[in-house]
């Protein structure tokens, strides 16, 4: 074991995301000296992260090491951490695709990513890229902790998980810890006066305790006072993290269930048969579902990053600031021992006693130099087990899929999805699945691909 960690960055054209990741490293005492390979497919992007890392490690003044690639295979070598961040066919053109078929169908999606016919196309572009990541890691660099941060993350932790079960990995998101932080602003308490205990599967993780730290030391259950506030309309208040997407959803859904869901309301419109409905815009407008969100923010980043390279590479300084990801806790608790909790994606392995054993779940996990140790939550409330259920058939059917390269499969889980069964019928749902095929083309794996051409939904 060497002085200073080895952390690959596979995707490092996806500068932002890796100028937080590894400016939260760096600022680390421990791992201030790591040596930093950046891995790219896109040598224009990967030029750009080399100059937004160089520019960090001078800001900061620290003697981590820099290396860029664009061969996998070298990046990995001696590896001990191998960070994952990227996204297949690009919003262009497969998340158009993803969108735009579908509302041949008058299907219509928010974000598209994670679950539904753009989460199953998704997974399927996705999955085969990361097992190639795991075949090198277990040639090359066995021992490494994988941190996924690629969408859709359920289904990429339970494939991973399912073919290459000797990886140490773990499914990264920042959903539990970002929607702790808005719901102590809607009550106007300090984060870190909270405290909260979430379980389920990513996105679809539940607060089973949201309690406020009285003076005397004991503990306040929170739920009575956001009921209370979002029935007499003083809650939600405008988000930070996006002003355009009201809690509204979550909200309501709290109101039935006895439980806040830890994604956001424009995920949980569509992991859901409640929101989204052809006819409704009723639904639409009193939930404020931002409808064809994700290609919005896509634009939008697309333009802002222009801006922003522009300005990272005239700027002789880039300023730091922590962010809310979980990656450099994790690299610091492995590498010092020092022990510290996260939220992680894991093989349940009876985590939570109500799913399957070999779904991918989210509960807390300590971290320390054994590694990521996922903790036991047992029996889910059965209200949240139904619900959390119904995604979870669709991830099976989708990582089934790819396992057996049956494409029936395909086909199976997204007659199963509740928000697209909820809007069309067989045959609409048989046509849907065979012009998304068609239309992603070789962006999928061999076995999901079909030859025709698009049809005209009635």
């Amino acid at each position: 074991m060497s002085a200073n960690p080895r952390i690959t960055f596979i995707g490092a054209g996806s500068t932002v995301f890796m100028k937080n990741i590894i400016g939260d490293i760096l600022q680390r005492p421990a791992t201030s000296g790591a040596t930093i390979a950046l891995m790219d497919i896109n040598p224009e992007r990967l030029k750009e992260s080399q100059t937004v890392a160089g520019k960090i490690i001078s800001t900061l003044g620290v003697k981590a090491k820099l290396e860029t690639h664009t061969d996998q295979r070298r990046a990995l070598e001696k590896s001990d951490f191998v960070v994952v961040a990227f996204q297949i066919g690009g919003y262009e053109p497969c998340t158009v695709t993803d969108f735009e078929v579908p509302k041949k169908y008058k299907l219509r999606q928010t974000i598209a990513d994670t679950l539904g016919v753009g989460g199953i196309m998704r997974g399927l572009r996705t999955v085969p890229h990361l097992w190639k990541i795991c075949a090198d890691m277990m040639e090359i660099c066995p021992n490494a902790i994988l941190l996924q941060y690629v969408n859709p993350m359920a289904i990429n932790t339970w494939a991973i998980s399912a073919k290459f079960p000797k990886i140490r990995q773990v499914g990264l998101c920042h959903s539990v810890q970002g929607t702790a932080e808005e719901l102590a602003g809607d009550l106007d308490l300090p984060i870190n006066e909270i405290r909260y205990k979430a379980a389920g599967i990513n996105h679809m993780a539940f607060y089973l305790q949201f309690e406020h730290r009285q003076k005397d030391g004991s503990y306040k259950n929170l739920y009575p006072d956001l009921l209370k506030g979002y029935r007499e309309g003083r809650f939600p208040k405008p988000s930070s993290w996006n002003p355009r997407c009201p809690n509204l959803v979550r909200y309501e859904m709290l109101t039935r269930l006895g439980y806040f869901v830890t994604e956001s309301s424009e995920h949980f419109a569509e992991y859901t048969p409640y929101f989204i409905k052809d006819g409704r815009e009723d639904l639409i407008e009193k939930f404020g579902i931002p409808l064809d969100e994700y290609p919005k923010r896509c634009i939008e980043q697309i333009a802002r990053w222009k801006k922003d390279a522009a300005d990272y590479n005239s700027a002789k300084e880039i300023s730091v600031e922590a962010s809310r990801e979980y990656a450099s806790s994790i690299v610091n608790s492995v590498w010092t021992g020092e022990p510290s909790v996260i939220y992680g994606n894991q093989r349940n392995n009876g985590c939570i006693t109500s799913l399957p054993v070999d779904c991918a779940t989210e509960v807390p996990c300590l971290v320390d130099d054994r590694g990521i140790q996922p903790t036991f939550v047992g029996e889910l409330p059965p209200q949240l087990t139904a619900l959390i259920r119904t995604n979870i058939n669709v991830q099976e059917l989708t990582v089934r899929a790819l396992m057996t390269e049956n494409r029936d499969h395909i086909y199976h889980a997204a007659m199963m999805d509740p928000h697209t069964a909820a809007e069309l019928d067989l045959q609409q749902i048989w046509d849907l699945v065979d012009d998304l095929l068609a239309a992603h083309g070789s962006w999928l794996p061999e076995f999901a691909r079909v030859h025709k051409p698009l049809k005209a939904a009635e």
